[in-house]
């Protein structure tokens, strides 16, 4: 395996301020627009802008080869996770559905081993045994309950995360010969065309504000667009092991960015909570 660069390094840690800043913009945009309509702006302008982006790079999508792959992956992995993220952030901080995010590689664990796909080890069982407790402490309402949606708000964020991790079974059994390129753009718009039929049925609350549609367009442009392609390239160029690195970062930058611009502060407890899921997941994707 190639050695890590200073550009890899580099590339590595823009893609988790990128994602980490992604639960800020859900966090300003979902209690203006809803779960339904968030989720769709994102999906559909990140996978046109990528698309437009492959056009003018001369790059093969191979969209009508494999839309069925697609279409599967862009349901567990965009439409259903973004869905639920937006539906999270209008109740809960962005840092706190940072810190749940980083449970994704042990939802990975846990359908990689139903499936036979994973390697089930001592060292990844008391990994998924710290990120549960680490769960149980970031689960705790603390200031933040002023209704009756925080757990289930906490549960619709872990729900997304068990979409990214059975994403990975899918990649794994499924998903020989699909370019990964054309997987970024695919799911993101069948995502798009799966989640179009909801929004008849929903509508925002009131007209975006200037700051509701910039952070849409982050949203879409930056972690969805820009995101996916430093993703792949990473992938391309370090693996996808020391690529999945970028979940132990994510947290750090989501606290960070959930304090500078939004004002959060999160109770010690939960913070504990989060370096044990951390821990949990380094355990988990080392092992």
């Amino acid at each position: 395996m190639a050695r890590m660069k200073a550009a890899d390094y580099a590339r590595l840690v823009a893609l988790a301020a990128i994602w980490g800043a992604s639960f800020i913009f859900t966090r300003v945009a979902a209690p203006a627009l809803g779960a339904i309509w968030t989720a769709e702006a994102r999906v559909l302008l990140g996978g046109l802008a990528l698309l437009l982006w492959f056009r003018f790079a001369g790059i093969d999508a191979a969209l009508r080869r494999h839309w069925r792959y697609y279409l599967a992956v862009g349901a567990v992995n965009a439409a259903a996770p973004f869905a639920l993220y937006a539906y999270a952030a209008i109740h809960l901080p962005a840092s706190l559905l940072s810190i749940l995010n980083a449970t994704s590689p042990m939802f990975g664990m846990l359908f990689g081993a139903l499936f036979a796909t994973e390697r089930v080890t001592l060292p990844r069982l008391a990994g998924l045994a710290l990120g549960a407790a680490g769960v149980a402490l970031v689960a705790q309402p603390g200031g933040f309950q002023a209704n009756g949606a925080f757990y289930p708000a906490v549960a619709a964020a872990l729900a997304a995360c068990a979409g990214y991790g059975l994403t990975g079974v899918l990649v794994r059994r499924f998903g020989a010969g699909v370019p990964a390129r054309g997987l970024a753009a695919g799911q993101q718009l069948a995502a798009a065309a799966l989640l179009a039929p909801l929004l008849l049925f929903t509508a925002p609350a009131a007209a975006p504000s200037a700051l509701v549609v910039g952070n849409v367009l982050a949203m879409a442009l930056l972690a969805s667009a820009v995101a996916f392609l430093l993703y792949f390239r990473l992938i391309a160029d370090v693996g996808a092991t020391r690529a999945l690195t970028v979940t132990f970062l994510i947290p750090a930058f989501g606290v960070l960015w959930g304090r500078l611009f939004l004002g959060e502060a999160l109770p010690a407890g939960m913070l504990a909570g989060g370096v044990l899921i951390v821990v949990g997941t380094v355990l988990v994707t080392r092992s």
